[in-house]
């Protein structure tokens, strides 16, 4: 990844301010060519709507939008050198996959020869030579896709973005065009804007994970930092971490909410405690002569399947969710309202500054 502080002339510079209706978007975004970053939030966090402010499709209320140096802010969409990636793809029915991604060159001057020779080059970088005289439905969701970000970058943007771009696949799918678009984007010499709510495509996709929730952004970092130290219970949602706020005095915690967590680190202050499902372990009677200095009584709120294991949802002197085998979960008779004890030993406990 390059250096995330952009020089004036070249790279993201933006302060994107949209006022929409009751909603404001205001979030400052910063990249260097090269950069791959992804917005991520909750459903209405304001990811669709920068993106858009991005591309043009929606006006700024307030702040500046600068690309190597270029002010945009009044520059329409069909005049920015931006691609665009859309969730939908929005290939043209009528024309072929070489025709489809022939048509921005062809937009900006280019012959029809000189277009074509353009499209069969991006076809053969995404593996689709064979399908370039294919119309769009007789392509699969995975070639689509490729021939939709081969039609985005044929005309050299400066900004990629896209808007879900592995959204309309299935699993398998899913997993073979992730693998390829990230060779693509680690080849784009230029920024891309990805917004995603799957965090496995943003952690595979991304050098820069930038969170948005309520229109404003609540932490940014590598993915490896954003899963290591999550500052919101979304984002601990998404990484699948148990999180909690307190204060710390050295290795004891006390929790906004009262309980106590003891922990490795040696901190003072306020402090995050985080610790995956995995490292809860469950017991139907109070354990005696336990090594973990975590005890907790809770109570089973709900049970579901999460992967191959059994994720169990427990309330009581410290919400928490833990991770299961079936035959363990069975062994301990789990359903809803059950009454159980949980421990955590402080060796798999992980505290930070708040």
């Amino acid at each position: 990844m390059t250096d995330l502080i952009t020089t004036p002339d070249k790279g993201l510079d933006a302060h994107l301010v949209v006022d929409r209706g009751t909603f404001r978007l205001d979030v400052e975004l910063t990249a260097a060519p090269g950069d791959v970053v992804a917005l991520l939030g909750p459903n209405g966090a304001g990811k669709t709507t920068a993106l858009r402010a991005l591309a043009g499709l929606v006006g700024l209320t307030d702040g500046h939008l600068r690309l190597d140096g270029e002010e945009l802010d009044r520059t329409p969409p069909e005049s920015r050198p931006v691609g665009v990636v859309f969730q939908d793809y929005l290939l043209f029915p009528h024309l072929t996959a070489l025709d489809n991604v022939g048509f921005g060159p062809r937009c900006q001057g280019a012959t029809k020869a000189e277009s074509r020779a353009i499209a069969a080059e991006w076809l053969d970088r995404m593996d689709l030579t064979e399908h370039a005289y294919a119309k769009p439905r007789r392509l699969s969701g995975g070639q689509a896709q490729r021939v939709a970000v081969a039609r985005a970058l044929a005309t050299r943007p400066r900004l990629l973005l896209l808007d879900e771009p592995l959204a309309a696949l299935d699993a398998r799918t899913r997993l073979d065009v992730r693998a390829q678009l990230r060779r693509h984007l680690a080849e784009f010499e230029a920024v891309a804007v990805l917004v995603t709510h799957d965090p496995l495509d943003a952690m595979v996709l991304a050098d820069r994970l930038v969170v948005i929730e309520q229109g404003t952004i609540v932490q940014q970092g590598t993915p490896a930092d954003i899963a290591r130290h999550p500052r919101t219970d979304y984002i601990a949602q998404l990484v699948g971490l148990n999180l909690y706020k307190g204060h710390a005095d050295g290795h004891t915690v006390t929790l906004d909410t009262g309980p106590t967590i003891t922990t490795t680190e040696d901190l003072t202050g306020e402090v995050f405690v985080a610790f995956p499902p995995s490292a809860v372990t469950l017991f139907r009677d109070r354990p005696t002569g336990a090594s973990a200095r975590n005890l907790w009584r809770c109570e089973v709120a709900g049970l579901e399947t999460h992967g191959d294991q059994i994720r169990v949802d427990l309330t009581g002197e410290l919400p928490l969710a833990a991770d299961l085998t079936t035959p363990a979960a069975a062994e301990l008779a789990l359903h809803q309202g059950a009454l159980i004890w949980a421990t955590v030993k402080a060796t798999q406990t992980h505290s930070y500054p708040a």
